[in-house]
């Protein structure tokens, strides 16, 4: 333990991931920093929070099971200078800590973070996670994407100055999704800088089929039209493709009925989508099921979005 280095206290909110958790520990007690002095997991279900205890992290319960519930408990438990939040099936890299902390310092921002590589081991885990990465599924998201260091309107997961981060009040309890969108809207709002560093990648594994795919981002596209209606400037173009799709989908499938021409549109969609994923990076390891993954992606999107 080098005392001379800011305390960190890594955070967890965790629900059904009993089967997960053990690696994503393991990945912390990795990390080169040498002042980590608690792991807390605030856990929604019973199997989760046995398996944490029993490899040594602080445990609570979230009794809610919903995420910014379990992210403010741990957090609210936290005495680290330092809050580093840690998902449930990420697996940091061993320097994911000091490099983040060491950020922080240099650039006094309230929250730093990085990439999300999504990492798949079955088929669908790897189409769905090349779709993930892509920008014909992430748009400009450089958390996704990628891009040059520096300040950005959201990062995957966060490193944030604790002090900082209870002046804010923590995470909004009334975002279920998008919380961490909501936290950086709010800090950049008040003045703070949320920091983007493309050399802070951390694995994730994807969803391992289209229905649960579906149901994800059917979710997401809820979520953010709740959190436009509050904030409308945070609307991306982006943001607005899944849903005019949808529209355009609909109204072409109509009139379709009068003229077959009209399901042209359907052709035109399927052509972009095959041709995006053949000329994706291989780095990205597509296969024949990220096209079916990306429409998922932006139908579901489109839908939970229109729905709202």
């Amino acid at each position: 333990m080098d005392n001379s280095l800011p305390s960190v206290s890594v955070v967890i909110p965790a629900l059904d991931a009993a089967d997960k958790i053990e690696n994503a520990l393991a990945s912390i007690a990795a990390q080169d920093h040498d002042n980590i002095i608690e792991v807390i997991v605030a856990a929604g279900d019973d199997e989760t929070l046995k398996a944490a205890r029993d490899l040594g992290a602080i445990v609570v319960h979230n009794r809610s099971g919903r995420t910014p519930d379990a992210l403010n408990l741990a957090i609210g438990m936290a005495t680290g200078d330092v809050v580093v939040r840690c998902d449930a099936q990420s697996v940091l890299p061993d320097t994911y800590v000091s490099r983040a902390v060491e950020t922080l310092l240099r650039t006094g921002a309230v929250n730093v973070g990085g990439m999300q590589v999504p990492v798949g081991e079955t088929f669908w885990e790897r189409a769905i996670a090349a779709a993930m990465a892509s920008p014909l599924g992430a748009g400009d998201a450089r958390y996704r994407t990628g891009g040059k260091e520096g300040p950005a309107e959201t990062v995957y997961l966060g490193v944030f100055d604790r002090e900082k981060l209870e002046a804010l009040g923590g995470y909004d309890p009334a975002f279920a999704r998008n919380q961490d969108y909501e936290l950086n809207h709010r800090i950049i709002e008040s003045g703070g800088i949320v920091w983007f560093d493309p050399e802070l990648k951390v694995r994730y594994r994807p969803r391992g089929s289209l229905k649960d795919l579906w149901s994800q981002y059917f979710r997401y596209g809820q979520a953010k039209k709740r959190f436009a209606r509050t904030h409308p400037s945070s609307l991306r173009w982006r943001q607005l493709a899944p849903p005019l799709l949808v529209i355009g989908l609909l109204i072409s499938t109509v009139a379709s009925f009068v003229s077959p021409w009209a399901l042209a549109v359907h052709a035109s969609y399927l052509v972009s989508l095959i041709v995006g994923t053949i000329t994706m990076p291989r780095r990205l390891h597509s296969n024949i099921g990220t096209v079916p993954a990306l429409a998922t992606m932006h139908i579901a999107w489109g839908f939970g979005f229109l729905s709202e």
